[in-house]
């Protein structure tokens, strides 16, 4: 093996000492080989080893079949995660330290000058430029060139390339959600997160139900269960805020006001009082204008979407599993003045129809597995299981109107278009 490593190195040498890979212009046909630009905040690992090899293997058979093979390299330093590493060393973070000095062996006084993003990146830069010559791979170095404006020729470059695209109608100017960083105040891909990688917006669809000279937001996943609506749960210990937004009046938590005000223009707050003030009210529901008592929900979190949910002990377990809750021990409510005969009066309204559950298919299910109360860790199960056998094979009830008879996932686009036509829903993304 000492032997094989010898040999490797002697003419990795030669290679790199009489310039063999380099690609003049010649009579030959041109052929052009390339390497995803690897991220520098770290060294280069195994996969990079694998899938560069690959092409390395690639343009040395090309080079053998007399092609002119041009193999140039480079290097990804665009984007937060650089920049973020270098503003946690300069804060002291341990755990970023750590990952230099104990994983990628970085020794502590390179690490000091870490807290400048170019440093480090030239520093990874130096260390995996050493790797891929110990390698043996057949790239033209004096093509060798790094993104960002550090290098002024590829920035414009892609400058260029933009407003090419731009002029010929493939990019333009729009709204799209993002995943956004609220601290630093841009978008944060996946490669741009110290974690939570692979998450997405969560598209809510907002119901705007009247309540005097505002509307309470509620926030679903499921705009098709508004005619299945009950009561409205808030939570009476957080804080609640009267908001002007796009014209109207909302009232939302104030968590989620900075969220609102990154989505919508004109977001200011009028008021701001707590939950409890709420509690026993009443508001109205858009669709038919019916009364929806207001019910107290320490579930509710004020940092999911608007702090106000609407409810659905039909096809919710959750909500039904929290209405069964409040009827059988009043005491809370009554501390609103909302009486046990008013909560009892409240019914479970069935909306969607499926061959595997009867009426009300929530409280079917959380009797056939054996819930017994709000906090048993079967309800999230159980939740779903509804969302999909109502979303892919339920039918609508004739209590949704023209959308009777339709399955929820064929009715669910056109009811949302016609909800927001008719002004009485909106969109939020989390």
């Amino acid at each position: 093996m000492t032997e094989l490593r010898e040999i490797d190195r002697k003419w990795a040498k030669k290679w790199d000492r009489t310039k063999i890979f380099e690609a003049d212009i010649e009579d030959k046909e041109k052929i052009f080989a390339t390497f995803p630009f690897p991220y520098m905040n770290g060294p280069l690992h195994l996969g990079h080893t694998f899938t560069s090899t690959r092409v390395d293997v690639w343009a040395r058979f090309k080079r053998m079949q007399g092609y002119n093979t041009l193999f140039p390299w480079a290097w990804h330093i665009t984007g937060e995660p650089i920049a973020g590493a270098a503003k946690r060393v300069a804060e002291g973070d341990e755990s970023q330290i750590r990952i230099f000095r104990d994983i990628d062996e970085v020794p502590e006084e390179e690490i000091k000058k870490f807290t400048s993003p170019e440093y480090m990146a030239r520093y990874y830069i130096n260390d995996s430029k050493k790797s891929l010559i110990e390698l043996g791979h057949s790239i033209d170095w004096r093509r060798e060139f790094t993104t960002t404006s550090l290098n002024e020729q590829f920035d414009r470059f892609i400058e260029w390339q933009y407003l090419k695209l731009r002029d010929k109608g493939y990019v333009r100017k729009g709204t799209h959600p993002v995943v956004w960083c609220p601290r630093d105040e841009s978008p944060t891909g996946d490669h741009d997160r110290l974690e939570g990688e692979g998450a997405s917006p969560t598209e809510f669809i907002i119901l705007k139900f009247e309540f005097g000279d505002a509307f309470l937001p509620a926030a679903t996943l499921r705009p098709e269960t508004i005619f299945g609506v009950t009561n409205m749960w808030i939570n009476p210990d957080i804080e609640y805020v009267k908001i002007n937004i796009a014209g109207e009046k909302w009232i939302v938590s104030r968590e989620a006001v900075p969220k609102l005000k990154e989505q919508k223009d004109g977001v200011e707050i009028i008021s701001s009082f707590m939950g409890r003030e709420l509690i026993g009210k009443v508001c109205r529901e858009p669709i038919k204008g019916r009364k929806i008592i207001i019910l107290p929900a320490g579930f509710v979190m004020p940092d999911n979407a608007t702090g106000v949910v609407m409810s659905v002990p039909s096809h919710a377990p959750y909500d039904y599993m929290a209405l069964k809750d409040i009827q059988e021990n009043p005491d809370e409510a009554e501390k609103y003045g909302i009486t046990k005969e008013s909560l009892m009066k409240i019914k479970p309204i069935p909306l969607i129809k499926t061959s595997k559950h009867g009426e009300h298919p929530a409280i079917e299910l959380v009797e056939e597995m054996g819930i017994e109360n709000q906090e048993d860790a079967k309800l999230e199960k159980a939740t779903e299981i509804i969302y999909k056998q109502e979303f892919y094979k339920g039918v609508l009830r004739h209590i949704t109107g023209k959308y009777s008879g339709l399955k929820v996932n064929e009715a669910k686009k056109q009811l949302v278009e016609d909800f927001i036509a008719l002004h009485i829903a909106d969109k939020m993304y989390e």
